[in-house]
């Protein structure tokens, strides 16, 4: 997690906590001046309401604008909506992603229901109370768009009557050589694996075991070190298992063993090593055995910066990749991710082979947890951007019925995916379900079952 995203949870802790004192302090002063049992009665009542409309994560207001700049050059059209359809100015040709920026205002009800924009048979989700410029995605819908046919339409919010309408036209990736960079176990999926199951020519690495928080493995009768070494041998064994689901043999798949949440530590001091936090263990070669190709970190397994980037840079000389798929160094806030695409970096710069460019994601973000916000199935779409950022252009395939529910099956495989909801967690989703309206689908309970499983799959593009 970075310093920003730390500060902004320390904020929202503190205003939490400030706040329940205040309303502690009321209650005492109700409690003595009508009746004691209004005090009881008003908490419970106060926590289900927390529950239904303030545990989300937020830290910014939904009054504030969106801020993205594009590339020079990406064409801008005028778009006006009339009686519900879109009416274009311009044409868009052969372009893939369609991004449209509007404004959107919540109705009295999206401040308690989350307001949703339709375009066609899609949904995107936006902040109870937005009243802001958004950008909604449109790719996929180029066909009814250019024939007057789409409709976008609010439900809980009012959307301006004009917008731009941003159109981009990238290269057929999935015919490109591809290489994707995931931190943990499971990234690759979230974000890429309907690009990695339609792609010609496609290698997997992933730079760490994933081993700490273990806790729920404790309960076969291990110590937390025996317990962590067992979760890193199972997420190393699922980089390596699950992408077959999506047509990628074990052969293009490479674990190299590194320790989770130590890579930000180990790019500090370059030549330092930095073993597990909670496994005990030093040597990245236990995981490595079932890779396909020898690596320098095999030489000595000492978990350091150098070894990584000497990996990296004898991965990019192998597979040749035009492309690179790696997390976006400015959006997404989790350590390892910000230290995988910054190691990569460094790979290219120290290796024979240079890719044209990087397709970047984000599996996390800063400032909404909940993002993509609705429900599974629907499209992406932009997230939050409150502060400025790299002016990449936008990647944003679509999706069919069938490579979603082959997504969230292999979602399913991941062993840190599955499991039951601690049952506070089940209890916000009831009371979400019945007073917001939320809804979250059965493939999985864990979050990213909702959130990953999307009508579209989105990457910036930002070339070497």
């Amino acid at each position: 997690m970075t310093a920003r995203k730390q500060q902004l949870l320390k904020r929202h802790r503190r205003h939490k906590r400030i706040a329940l004192l205040i309303a502690l302090v009321l209650l005492a002063v109700l409690g003595i001046a009508v009746a004691w049992w209004l005090v009881p009665l008003l908490l419970v009542l106060g926590w289900i309401g927390h529950e239904a409309w303030f545990a989300d994560h937020l830290f910014y207001a939904p009054q504030d604008d969106y801020r993205y700049a594009f590339p020079p050059g990406t064409s801008m059209l005028p778009l006006r909506l009339q009686e519900g359809h879109a009416l274009l100015e311009g044409e868009i040709g052969a372009a893939d992603t369609l991004i449209l920026e509007l404004r959107v205002s919540a109705g009295w009800l999206g401040r308690w229901v989350d307001p949703q924009v339709w375009i066609g048979d899609d949904r995107q989700d936006f902040e109870r109370g937005v009243d802001g410029v958004r950008y909604l995605n449109l790719s996929g819908q180029g066909a009814a768009l250019c024939a007057g046919q789409l409709r976008i339409r609010g439900r809980f919010c009012r959307l301006a009557a004009s917008g731009t309408l941003h159109v981009m036209n990238n290269l057929d990736y999935t015919g490109r050589r591809v290489l994707i960079i995931a931190p943990h176990a499971d990234d690759a999926e979230l974000a890429a694996f309907g690009l990695y199951s339609r792609a010609r020519e496609v290698a997997i690495v992933t730079l760490t075991q994933g081993e700490i928080e273990a806790q729920k493995y404790r309960a076969l009768g291990l110590d937390s070190a025996a317990a962590a070494r067992l979760k890193g041998r199972l997420r190393s064994w699922d980089s390596l298992a699950v992408p077959l689901w999506g047509g990628v043999p074990s052969s293009r798949c490479v674990q190299l063993g590194y320790y989770c949440l130590q890579l930000p530590a180990m790019a500090a001091e370059p030549a330092q090593a930095f073993g597990s936090r909670e496994s005990g263990e030093t040597d990245i070669r236990s995981v490595r055995r079932h890779n396909p190709l020898a690596l320098p970190g095999d030489a000595d397994g000492r978990p350091t910066w150098g070894n990584l980037v000497a990996d990296l840079a004898a991965l990019l000389e192998r597979f040749r990749p035009e492309v690179v798929v790696t997390p976006h160094p400015e959006l997404d806030p989790h350590a390892d991710h910000v230290a995988a695409t910054r190691a990569l970096l460094e790979a290219v710069a120290a290796s024979a082979w240079r890719p044209e460019s990087l397709l970047l994601y984000a599996n996390h973000l800063h400032d909404n947890d909940r993002w993509p916000m609705g429900p599974a199935g629907g499209g992406i779409a932009l997230p939050p951007a409150i502060e400025p950022l790299p002016a990449d252009g936008l990647w944003s395939p679509s999706l069919s019925a069938e490579v979603r529910l082959d997504k969230a099956m292999a979602l399913a495989m991941q062993h840190d995916l599955q499991g039951p909801l601690p049952l506070k967690r089940r209890l916000r989703r009831l009371i979400q379900r019945v007073l917001a309206g939320r809804r979250w689908p059965a493939t999985g309970e864990d979050e990213f079952f909702r959130k990953a499983v999307r009508r579209h799959e989105l990457f910036w593009v930002r070339t070497l």
